[in-house]
C-alpha cells in the first residue's frame, strides 16, 4: 500500500521562511533540519526533569505539534504537574498556572469586564487563559460551571464575554491534571469537556533506576529550576505548520474512520468515539509521523497514539466493566481486530493524476529518516 504518494495537485510552493507565528500571519513551514533539531531540544530538556518517561514527554510533545490539548490523569506524586511546568518552561512563550479550587468562578478563568469610572466605560480585563500554554492544576476540583469555561477556549481558541469574542494567541495549548483516585471534593469532567483533549497520559510509577536517579538529583533543588526556553513560540508555529503538511493518504483515513465506527458498534461500550476524536487522532497521527522523521502518515503513526487519543473519550458498558475490561484494552482489541488499509474503493478512485493524465511520482521524504 503506497502511504506516501503524492500528486501535483499536493505539492504547494513552500512559503518564505521566517514569518511571524502571531498578528494573522500564516507561519511559514520549517526545514527537515531545523524540525528534527528543535523537536530533540524540547525533549532533551523535558527528560532531564522527568526521570524515565521519555515516552510521556514525547506523547506531549506530539500533542502540542498536533495542536491539541493534554489531560495528565494519575496518582499524586508522579510528575503530572512538574511535566505540564517542564514543557511550558522548554517554549520561549506566555504560561500561565490555574490552581482549580470549588469556589473558583468562570471570570477568573476567562476574564472580566470591569467599569472605569475615569473613562466611565466598561474594560475587560483577560483571565489567565489568555496565554500560550495554560497549566490547570487538579483541573476537576472545580465546579462544572467552572470547567465549562474552558470549552470555547479549547475548542474555537477565543473567549467571549458580555458579547464580545477575543481571539487567544497561537499556538494556544491547555495542559491539565486531575486525580481519578480521590473522589472527595471533585467533580467528575463532563464528557464534553473530556473530548476537548486530544490525548490522557498517565504517569505511572517510574522503574527501580529512574527512582534511585531522582534521589540523586532532585534531594537537593528541582531540576526544574535549571530548565530554560530552547524554542520560541514562532518557531513552535513553524513546527505546527510543518506537522500539516504530512500527507495523508486514503487508505489511512479509510483506517481512522473504521477504528471510530468499531468503537461505536462495540457491545462492550455504551458511548464510542466522536468524530471529533477521528479528526484529533489524525492530527496526532501527522504530528508522530513528523517526529518520526516522515513526511506521509504509516497506520503504525495512527496505532501508536490510538489508546491515548481515544480511550478517554469512551464509556464501557456495565457488562464489560465488571468482567475487568478497560476502555485501554477495548482500544487494544479493536485495533487487533481492523484491518490495515483495507480497500474500499478502486486504486483509481483514490490516485489523482496531473496535466497530462499520468500519475505523478511520489514525493521524496521532506524530513530526516532513520534516526
Amino acid at each position: 500500500m503506497d502511504y506516501h504518494r503524492r500528486t501535483s495537485v499536493d505539492e504547494a510552493l513552500p512559503e518564505p521562511q521566517g514569518l511571524p507565528a502571531r498578528a494573522g500571519v500564516t507561519p511559514a513551514p520549517m526545514e527537515a533540519a531545523a524540525f528534527h533539531a528543535a523537536s530533540e531540544r524540547i525533549l532533551r530538556a523535558i527528560n532531564t526533569v522527568i526521570d524515565g518517561k521519555a515516552e510521556a514527554a514525547k506523547l506531549a510533545l506530539t500533542v502540542l505539534l498536533a495542536q491539541g490539548h493534554l489531560l495528565l490523569e494519575d496518582v499524586p506524586g508522579v510528575g503530572k504537574t512538574l511535566l505540564a511546568k517542564t514543557l511550558a518552561r522548554t517554549i520561549d512563550c506566555s504560561v500561565s498556572r490555574i490552581q482549580f479550587t470549588p469556589d473558583l468562578l468562570p471570570s477568573d478563568v476567562t476574564g472580566v469586564s470591569i467599569y472605569n469610572q475615569a473613562s466611565r466605560m466598561f474594560e475587560f480585563r483577560p483571565g489567565a487563559v489568555f496565554a500560550n500554554i495554560v497549566i490547570g492544576d487538579e483541573i476537576n476540583r472545580a465546579s462544572a460551571k467552572t470547567q465549562s469555561a474552558l470549552l470555547e477556549c479549547m475548542e474555537e481558541h477565543q473567549v467571549t464575554v458580555d458579547g464580545k469574542s477575543y481571539k487567544l494567541d497561537e499556538p494556544f495549548m491547555v495542559v491539565a491534571t486531575q486525580n481519578p483516585i480521590e473522589m472527595e471534593g471533585t467533580y467528575p469532567l463532563p464528557e464534553a469537556q473530556r473530548d476537548r483533549f486530544m490525548a490522557r497520559i498517565s504517569m505511572g510509577y517510574p522503574d527501580r533506576d529512574a527512582e534511585m536517579e531522582m534521589l540523586e538529583t532532585h534531594q537537593a533543588t528541582s531540576p526544574l529550576t535549571k530548565v530554560t526556553a530552547v524554542v520560541t513560540a514562532d518557531e513552535v508555529a513553524s513546527m505546527i505548520a510543518t506537522v500539516q503538511q504530512v500527507y495523508v493518504s486514503r487508505p489511512i483515513k479509510e483506517y481512522t474512520v473504521a477504528l471510530g465506527r468499531a468503537t461505536r458498534e462495540s457491545a462492550m461500550l455504551r458511548l464510542g468515539a466522536s468524530p471529533r476524536s477521528m479528526l484529533q487522532l489524525l492530527r496526532a497521527a501527522k504530528a508522530t509521523a513528523a517526529l518520526e522523521g516522515r513526511d506521509f502518515v504509516l497506520p503504525d503513526d495512527v496505532v501508536s497514539v490510538a489508546e491515548s487519543v481515544l480511550a478517554h473519550r469512551i464509556i464501557l458498558d456495565r457488562k464489560a466493566a465488571s468482567t475487568g475490561e478497560t476502555p485501554q484494552s477495548v482500544i487494544r482489541s479493536i485495533l487487533a481486530r481492523v484491518p490495515v488499509g483495507q480497500e474500499t474503493a478502486p486504486a483509481q478512485a483514490r490516485t489523482r493524476t496531473d496535466g497530462d493524465g499520468g500519475r505523478s511520482a511520489a514525493r521524496p521524504s521532506a524530513l530526516p529518516t532513520g534516526r
